[in-house]
């Protein structure tokens, strides 16, 4: 791939373009786009140009931009994330039914959650995670169960960049995180008192996939009033087991007695029954592709 002067390839800097904008910062001039990578004005403008054409940015009416359509459309392809969204989803929404707090679905990106879904009530109390925002892994209750299961390397990587408490009652040295994720191994869950907000707490344990790894985190907002968590962390529990038997059950070989309906797109969709069965028979009907996974989940 070709390189700029600088030694940065064109898709590190597409990368770094589409990376400036936030959860806080949606809309980007191209002074700001510019400002915020480190790329001269001209090559953020042809950057910017170039994404644009391609739907991947879209430019306002007041000449800022915003992420184009497109991405979303392309992250929704992705089993992952977005599918592991689409097969938790009806689970999340009974255990909301039970909470009426905030329900959670995340992964780990790097040194963060990242969060996939959030099912909240207006009277909930307060929670600051935004579908699609990041938590450092050891703000959160669900950051610290997908820590438990990382590797000393990725816990050595979120020692290095710093444990930046938030309030009073957050992990601020790296004995007390040891405590913390050990117990949190020995139990099956975390538990975070105030951790980014004092009178909330978070309730997490860990989603395990087809392979039986950790794929993922659920997890409860709920008042931090010193109750008892046994309930909370059993509801958990269920829940993420009814989720790891619905993803080992959408990647079981077509035609085994326990395979959910829906051909390929059973990674990807959560619908009805009967519509799973029809796209499962339209996928079979349709012309063959130059997919050799696809052939194989007919």
């Amino acid at each position: 791939m070709a390189r700029s002067s600088a030694g940065l390839s064109a898709l590190t800097r597409a990368m770094a373009v589409l990376d400036a904008f936030t959860v806080e910062n949606p809309y980007l001039s191209l002074t700001e786009l510019a400002r915020r990578t480190g790329l001269p004005l001209s090559s953020a403008h042809g950057i910017v140009g170039e994404l644009t054409a391609h739907d991947l940015l879209e430019r306002m009416a007041d000449r800022s931009y915003r992420l184009g359509n497109r991405l979303w459309e392309l992250g929704t392809r992705t089993p992952g994330a977005l599918g592991l969204r689409e097969i938790a989803l009806p689970h999340l929404q009974a255990l909301h039914a039970q909470v009426r707090q905030h329900v959670q679905l995340t992964v780990r990106s790097g040194l963060d959650v990242l969060v996939l879904e959030r099912l909240s009530a207006r009277d909930a109390v307060v929670n600051a995670t935004i579908v699609g925002g990041r938590i450092e892994l050891q703000h959160s209750s669900s950051g610290l169960v997908l820590l438990a299961e990382a590797g000393e390397d990725v816990l050595a990587g979120v020692l290095r960049r710093g444990l930046h408490p938030l309030t009073e009652t957050s992990i601020r040295d790296e004995t007390k995180l040891r405590t913390v994720l050990e117990r949190t191994r020995r139990h099956g869950f975390a538990v975070a008192d105030g951790y980014i907000y004092p009178g909330s707490r978070g309730i997490a344990v860990a989603v395990r996939g087809a392979e039986d790894a950790v794929v993922g985190a659920v997890s409860l907002v709920v008042p931090n009033d010193d109750a008892p968590v046994e309930d909370h962390v059993r509801r958990l529990k269920h829940t993420a087991a009814a989720i790891a038997e619905s993803l080992r059950r959408s990647y079981l070989p077509p035609g085994h007695p326990r395979a959910l309906p829906g051909g390929r797109y059973r990674r990807m969709v959560n619908s009805s029954q009967p519509s799973m069965v029809y796209l499962q028979h339209a996928l079979s009907a349709a012309p063959e592709v130059a997919d050799g996974a696809g052939a194989g989940e007919r």
